[in-house]
C-alpha cells in the first residue's frame, strides 16, 4: 500500500488553530536535556525552543505538561495506571478535568515487536475505530502518524544521524504531534515491579520495553 501525504485543504486542528501552518514544520527532538536536567525539548531548525516538558512531574503525579517556549502550559498528559494498553489522556492547558479532554492514546497491544499507538479524539466515545495511528519502526528508529487506519500520513519522525527529526505535514496541528512524541518517549519508562512481572510470566512484554528504550539511543 502506497503512502500519501495529507490532503492540503483540510485543517487538522486538535489543540489550537495557531499550530496549524500551510507548510511543512520540522521539529528537532532533544532528549539529552531530559537526562541532564529533566526536560524534553523540541526546537525548530534554527535551534529555537518551540515546546518543552518538565519530566519531573511524571514521577510525582503520573503526568507531564507540554509548555510553549514562554513556559505557558498547552496540554497536560496524564498516564492512567493499572491499564492493559498503556493508556494516556491529554487535556487542554494545565488541567485533568474531563471537560478539557482533547484525546486519548493507547498501545494497540502489549505483546508485539512492532508497536502501534491508537489515538481517539474526545468525542469518539465508542473507540470502535481510531482517529489517528502511530506506527513505530524500531529498527529504523522512526515512526509515522497516519489519519485513522488509512495510508494517509500527517507526520513522520526519522533518525537523522542520531537526531530525531519530526516532520509535520501542512495544516496539521504540530502541538498535537509533539504531544504524541512525548507519550511515545514516556512509554520506555517502566517501573521495576512491572518489568519483573512481565519477564517472569511471558518475556514478550520485556522485549517491548527494551525496544522502547533503545529506540531513543
Amino acid at each position: 500500500m502506497s503512502m500519501v501525504p495529507y490532503p492540503q485543504p483540510r485543517m487538522v486542528q486538535i489543540i489550537n488553530r495557531q499550530y496549524c501552518r500551510p507548510c511543512y514544520i520540522n521539529l528537532n527532538i532533544n532528549r539529552r536535556s531530559l537526562a541532564l536536567d529533566g526536560k524534553f525539548i523540541a526546537t525548530d531548525i534554527s535551534g529555537n525552543v518551540i515546546f518543552k516538558v518538565d519530566a519531573a512531574l511524571m514521577t510525582l503525579h503520573n503526568r507531564r505538561v507540554l509548555h510553549n517556549a514562554a513556559g505557558h502550559p498547552i496540554v497536560t498528559l496524564h498516564k492512567k495506571i493499572m491499564t492493559l494498553h498503556d493508556r494516556w489522556e491529554v487535556f487542554r492547558g494545565d488541567s485533568t478535568d474531563a471537560n478539557n479532554l482533547l484525546f486519548s492514546v493507547k498501545r494497540k497491544s502489549m505483546i508485539q515487536w512492532k508497536i502501534k499507538l491508537y489515538v481517539f479524539l474526545a468525542y469518539n466515545i465508542s473507540e470502535s475505530t481510531c482517529d489517528f495511528m502511530v506506527d513505530v519502526n524500531w529498527f529504523k528508529r522512526s515512526c509515522v502518524v497516519y489519519a485513522g487506519q488509512s495510508s494517509t500520513i500527517v507526520a513522520t519522525m526519522e533518525n537523522n544521524n542520531g537526531r530525531k527529526v519530526v516532520t509535520v505535514y501542512p495544516n496539521v496541528d504540530y502541538a498535537f504531534i509533539a504531544a504524541l512524541i512525548v507519550i511515545l518517549d514516556d512509554m520506555k519508562h517502566v517501573d521495576g515491579i512491572t518489568k519483573l512481572t512481565i519477564n517472569t510470566m511471558t518475556g514478550d512484554f520485556g522485549i517491548s520495553d527494551i525496544l522502547l528504550d533503545s529506540f531513543w539511543r
